[in-house]
């Protein structure tokens, strides 16, 4: 394929089911804005190579873009992901050859998402309390949705990082006996518990409903994760409603365990597919409270702000951010 000389890069967010690709309309560091997103099912091409292929002839114009970068929902070894839910291997450097481009980026689908967040706007936004923030210091997002993703984007003398983790594997933490209790139910079920499988996603939600019913002795209905947030927002089950609180209280408690982790004193944002649906509810719940009851670190916690992102494409966002700032 001949490279076109308009400067357009190839901006995709890939999942197991669905894709969606856009054109970015502006040369490299210019701030222009992506073009209209393309949808596409995985399953219609049998790789990621024929999926581009066909966006690209039906929307590039005749030309082709310099350079792509991907997010994809999964982890990201030597510019190559492997999908778990779909027959997709990303692997950068073949598309690279293959597509005739510049450069290849393959990026984790949350390490996007942290790039977005300079350039997310209020209305992209709802305010969970705290400060204002401080200028240049690291931002944290959190997600609790399939599983519990967290990023850090860290900036040094005009350089931008993001910090890819694996946290949500790490151990959930119990901040009072019922907790303990609960936790303790779901070690017997699960082994270790995890901060993304005890409660922190859509099956850590359901296994913390059916760790609770068996803490209370209660005897209620399977519900999924879409079904526990249902009941509990209409008020129809008690422990649905119980569920959701300690849902909120504990992904307070590790964004603030994880916020003095990393120093993120520019902000904390939540994103994720799971909370967005609920924004009044976690207003009103224990979540504020919990990310800052760390004892001596209270004061330290108080000032770094908590934000909601409700923005619903913020990935092209960041795949733009990341676009303009690197230099291959």
């Amino acid at each position: 394929m001949n490279i076109g000389k308009t400067g357009q890069i190839l901006l995709a967010d890939i999942g197991g089911t669905n894709a969606r690709f856009a054109l970015s309309q502006s040369e490299l560091g210019q701030g222009g804005q992506s073009g209209p997103i393309d949808y596409v099912k995985v399953a219609d091409f049998p790789t990621v190579r024929e999926a581009i292929a066909d966006v690209l002839a039906r929307r590039a114009g005749g030309e082709q873009p310099r350079r792509a970068v991907l997010a994809v929902a999964g982890p990201v070894t030597n510019n190559r992901c492997v999908m778990t839910n779909s027959p997709w291997v990303i692997d950068g450097n073949e598309l690279q050859a293959a597509l005739g481009l510049d450069s290849v980026h393959v990026l984790n689908d949350f390490e996007v998402v942290a790039w977005s967040l300079p350039a997310l706007q209020p209305a992209d936004l709802i305010p969970l309390g705290g400060g204002d923030g401080l200028s240049g210091e690291p931002l944290l997002v959190v997600g609790p949705g399939t599983g519990f993703g967290v990023s850090c984007l860290v900036q040094r003398h005009g350089a931008r990082l993001a910090v890819v983790t694996e946290a949500g594997h790490a151990t959930l933490p119990a901040e009072n006996e019922r907790e303990e209790r609960v936790i303790a139910c779901l070690r017997r079920r699960l082994g270790h518990v995890s901060i993304e499988r005890g409660a922190l996603s859509g099956s850590g939600l359901q296994n913390l409903y059916e760790a609770l019913a068996e803490v209370d002795g209660a005897q209620v209905p399977h519900r999924d994760a879409a079904g526990i947030t249902k009941a509990a927002l209409e008020g129809s089950c008690p422990l649905s409603r119980a569920t959701l609180e300690m849902f909120c209280a504990i992904l307070g408690s590790v964004a603030g365990n994880l916020a003095v982790t990393f120093g993120a004193r520019g902000g904390v944002y939540v994103a994720g597919g799971i909370v967005p649906r609920f924004p009044e509810f976690l207003m009103a719940s224990a979540f504020r409270p919990r990310f800052e009851a760390k004892g001596r670190l209270q004061d330290y916690l108080r000032n770094i702000p908590t934000r909601l992102v409700i923005k619903r494409d913020a990935s092209f966002v960041g795949l733009k951010m990341f676009a303009d700032h690197t230099v291959d």
